[in-house]
């Protein structure tokens, strides 16, 4: 078991020396626009995500002291979370609501001028019914009367 440690132990230290002999190889830019990017990037991003998290983990201990010590009123607890987990989804359903409200109110005012103008596209699809159907048996018909014309010329020379 020592061995096998050891053993990884020892390709552990190999690549960390390739890793700091690539960080070696690597141009690091010291250009201003960098330096203002790795600043940026330090207080706009991770600073952020930190600071949230911190503030998760403290509101998680904070909740989980109040309800689980001795005088703790873990259905009030229960209420609160599930008025935090409603909310949202009321204001996203109050959104989807008036969209559908709004909808429904255009496809009220579409339908008084829809039937007319489906008329006059019912009858331009119609009249393109015809011309796409005479296109296609104009394209069919040298190719029938080749077959009729094979198949007349193997009947007769079958009767023979």
């Amino acid at each position: 078991m020592s061995v096998f440690r050891g053993s990884i132990h020892l390709w552990g230290l190999l690549i960390h020396a390739k890793i700091q002999a690539m960080k070696v190889q690597l141009p690091q830019p010291r250009h201003y626009s960098y330096q203002v990017h790795r600043r940026q990037v330090v207080r706009q991003i991770v600073l952020p995500v930190i600071l949230a998290a911190l503030l998760m983990i403290g509101m998680i201990v904070l909740i989980s002291f109040a309800t689980f010590s001795e005088g703790g009123d873990v259905s009030r607890w229960a209420a609160i979370s599930t008025m935090w987990i409603v909310i949202p989804i009321m204001a996203a359903g109050i959104i989807f609501l008036a969209i559908l409200i709004g909808l429904i109110y255009l496809l009220a005012l579409a339908l008084g001028n829809l039937p007319q103008y489906t008329a006059i596209a019912q009858d331009y699809v119609f009249k393109a019914r015809g011309y796409i159907t005479r296109a296609a048996d104009m394209l069919v018909q040298p190719i029938l009367m080749l077959n009729s014309w094979l198949e007349n010329i193997r009947a007769f020379f079958g009767r023979i």
